[in-house]
């Protein structure tokens, strides 16, 4: 059955590298027919996805919104749908966290100078440009200098968790993410969550199936199952752990345009129509809510 649903994709306005616009074109040539703009931190690119969407009447976008989160010994992400977007307090959370991520980047360029990789901060900025700023900014940098190949070499031994250059910053718990999704009306939904460790836990499943029920308890609704770097068996496994917490099976490409030659196009993986119908009942019950 061919994949219409895309729900976990990438602009300029973070860490992708296509406009809203040509983000919205490329879903379009691949035959979704829904699909959620969930940048890092931001909603500056849905104004414009939005209107992209209108050249393509069998489309329909959703916004969304990726959030990092805190964990012992590692980071958690939380995707959120259907949020009122133009609510004053949650604009001003995600700037706080956009600024975090101006400092962490700041003290990654000089963390790398330190291993002889001189690039400049200003040029980071200027190729995040309007956007909010990300570790794949530096490792764009890092790629133009000539120190690597692509985005995922730099990340490897330098700019990932426990990369060399690596500098952590503010970020919520994933209970509080989910609160402060839910609290705007958005329905939270827990990201790629079999790369989401607790460190190297001798038993990872036991490991997420705790995380699991502690952002159920917080008001956790879905999670990604039909990620489009999971096999098979792991997609399996995941849509047993969806049903049995009662949460929507949701997931995407994870699509950035990172110039990786073995990134998945929007359009390979996605969850069905089902989850989509879903995610809109429970945003729904939220806005009655409140």
């Amino acid at each position: 059955m061919p994949v219409t649903v895309d729900l976990h994709l990438h602009t300029t306005a973070s860490d992708g590298k296509l406009t809203p616009t040509q983000l919205v074109q490329l879903a379009a040539s691949k035959g979704l027919r829904t699909i959620s703009v969930s940048d890092h931190d931001t909603t500056a690119g849905l104004a414009e996805a939005q209107q992209a969407v209108a050249a393509f009447p069998h489309m329909r976008l959703i916004p969304g919104i990726e959030l990092s989160c805190d964990v012992p010994g590692g980071e958690v992400h939380m995707l959120g749908y259907f949020m009122d977007i133009d609510d004053p307090g949650f604009q001003d959370m995600l700037a706080i966290f956009r600024a975090g991520r101006l400092a962490r980047g700041e003290g990654m360029v000089k963390k790398l100078a330190e291993f002889g990789m001189h690039i400049q901060w200003e040029r980071v900025l200027e190729i995040a440009g309007d956007a909010s700023v990300g570790r794949p900014h530096v490792a764009d940098a890092l790629v133009e200098a000539g120190y690597f190949q692509n985005r995922s070499d730099a990340f490897h031994e330098y700019l990932g968790r426990n990369g060399k250059a690596y500098v952590e910053r503010s970020k919520l718990t994933p209970p509080d993410a989910v609160k402060l999704l839910t609290d705007v009306g958005g329905v939270a939904v827990f990201a790629h969550p079999w790369f989401e460790r607790r460190g190297n836990e001798p038993e990872p499943e036991q490991s997420l199936i705790e995380t699991v029920e502690e952002l159920k308890a917080a008001g956790l609704h879905g999670m990604e199952v039909h990620y489009s770097m999971y096999d098979a068996a792991t997609v399996d496994w995941l849509a047993d752990v969806a049903r049995a917490y009662d949460l929507i099976p949701c997931g995407g490409s994870d699509y950035h345009h990172s110039g990786n030659p073995q990134e998945p196009l929007p359009g390979v993986n996605g969850p069905p129509p089902e989850s989509v119908e879903r995610l809109e009942e429970a945003a729904r019950r939220l806005a009655a809510a409140r």
